[in-house]
């Protein structure tokens, strides 16, 4: 009876070796908090199962890498406990990861084993690096708010962000710009205008001619 409450008592291999900046989450609601209240700091989120083989061989190097980088924050996604939230944020194949920061939201995601650790390293040296971002933390993108919003297993709610309606010009402003539009071409057209002489003008200076060659001819 004894060793059967110490074994289930024994912590599971996803608990073990966990530093200060590694924890799970326990909902939606909780992890859309974590990555907003991260503000400009790195975020790692590592979706696992506990019967995968591969995100338990990983585990241990994971648990380095966040002693190694007390500033970054991993973030630990259980599948087998979370599997509706997972599917709503498109999770289908583990070990799973993806990185966020501030404003830039989600870094890159990408997939690793044990035996393709390289690729995770790489992506810690790429987004490691400290830097200050430029507007609100940004989070999950909002097609991924709106997919764990409208599943019904999860009990997470959300409210769309308003669309920036575009700006509708004043009535008057518009009357006002037509009618100096149309003073304007009225004026062009005015000044442009080659006025023709009316047949009475015509026949007044051709008789004043002919007057002034008859007395030049005298």
């Amino acid at each position: 009876m004894q060793l059967g409450l110490t074994f289930n008592n024994a912590p599971k291999w996803w608990e073990k070796g966990l530093q200060p900046n590694m924890r799970e989450v326990v909902s939606a609601e909780d992890l859309v908090d974590s990555l907003l209240k991260a503000g400009d700091k790195l975020v790692v989120v590592d979706f696992f199962s506990p019967g995968c083989g591969g995100c338990r061989a990983l585990h241990p190097k994971l648990c380095q890498l966040a002693e190694m980088n007390p500033d970054i924050q991993f973030l630990q996604v259980n599948y087998e406990e979370h599997k509706s939230m997972c599917y709503s944020l498109n999770v289908h194949v583990l070990p799973f990861f993806r990185f966020y920061r501030g404003s830039e939201g989600r870094l890159c995601s990408f997939s690793c084993t044990n035996a393709t650790i390289k690729k995770f390293k790489d992506a810690l040296a790429k987004h490691g690096t400290e830097r200050c971002s430029i507007g609100p933390t940004k989070g999950l993108e909002e097609k991924e708010l709106l997919a764990l919003a409208s599943n019904k297993d999860l009990s997470f709610t959300y409210t769309p962000k308003p669309t920036e309606l575009e700006t509708v010009p004043d009535l008057q402003e518009v009357l006002a710009n037509v009618d100096t539009n149309a003073a304007a071409e009225e004026s062009f057209s005015s000044s442009n205008k080659n006025p023709l002489s009316s047949p009475s003008t015509l026949k007044s200076s051709q008789e004043s001619e002919e007057k002034s060659l008859a007395t030049a001819r005298r």
